[in-house]
């Protein structure tokens, strides 16, 4: 059977057997299957792409109609529709209150919001996780992040150029084996983290699932100075030619991150220092 032939025979969707496993059973590299599925994207749209991710950056409340303003007034005039489609090729979304802090699909399963007045003080009482778009010198990837809520850790990351779910399963799989097990892994209502694959890691560990609900939209913020962080102290300085060199050097970043940079929010402490306390009393 010749590689086309395997590649061929890669389910996509929601397939019996995750990508993972189906490409080791038929002798593929997974880079090639997701290269294959990678979508093309302009020099126009990728420069454009660069500039909506710093304008949300600066002004996260900005729905697609500011963003198109903001966009004319720097020499960008665009419409709507064209900000909505790289809105949504990068999975931004506005942050401000509303009714639904984002839509599900109808086929994913709603789970109850278990934060609401709940003291979260220790390490792995509570995870989370989001993905951000990453800029390169040609193209972008993903970066999918598992993140302690307390103490702002960086738990684990990948990299993908595409949303399969596989990156984050298998960074999720990476923090509980580096880390242990949560008791609440706290997601949002978008399909990057209600798809079975990942859910099925949870659910199988035992670990409680708490959705976003109405009004949760703050909840989301820290998640964001996380990503602006990483943005201007370390992608927009630099433009990665490769893959490899994208991770090498996030690889260095993160280390600096969790155990050299003092935040304003942990009392200047690092987020390893308060992750390895027991509780924010002794790392106080």
């Amino acid at each position: 059977m010749t590689c086309a032939e395997r590649m061929a025979r890669v389910e996509r969707g929601q397939p019996a057997l995750p990508v993972r496993r189906q490409c080791e059973l038929l002798a593929l590299a997974r880079s090639s299957v997701y290269h294959e599925r990678r979508l093309a994207v302009s020099e126009a749209d990728l420069t454009l792409m660069r500039r909506v991710d710093e304008l949300h950056l600066q002004y996260p409340f900005m729905g697609s109609r500011r963003l198109r303003d903001e966009l004319a007034k720097r020499g960008h005039p665009i419409n709507r529709k064209r900000v909505q489609r790289l809105m949504r090729l990068r999975g931004l979304e506005a942050l401000y209150p509303r009714k639904r802090t984002s839509v599900p699909s109808p086929s994913h399963r709603v789970f109850p919001y278990l934060l609401r007045n709940l003291a979260v003080n220790n390490r792995n009482q509570v995870w989370t996780a989001d993905i951000t778009y990453m800029p390169m010198a040609r193209g972008f990837l993903y970066l999918v992040a598992i993140l302690d809520w307390a103490s702002r850790a960086v738990l684990s990351w990948r990299l993908s150029n595409t949303l399969e779910a596989d990156f984050r399963v298998e960074a999720l799989e990476e923090a509980m084996a580096r880390h242990g097990k949560p008791d609440i892994f706290n997601i949002d209502q978008g399909a990057q983290f209600t798809a079975e694959a990942f859910l099925g890691v949870l659910e199988q560990n035992k670990i409680c699932i708490s959705m976003d609900g109405k009004g949760r939209w703050r909840d989301n913020v820290f998640v964001e100075r996380q990503w602006r962080s990483v943005k201007y102290e370390e992608a927009y300085l630099k433009a990665y030619e490769s893959v490899e060199e994208d991770r090498g050097s996030l690889a260095k970043y993160f280390t600096f991150y969790n155990h050299e940079r003092g935040h304003q929010s942990l009392d200047r402490q690092t987020p390893w220092q308060v992750y390895t306390a027991t509780t924010f009393a002794e790392a106080a």
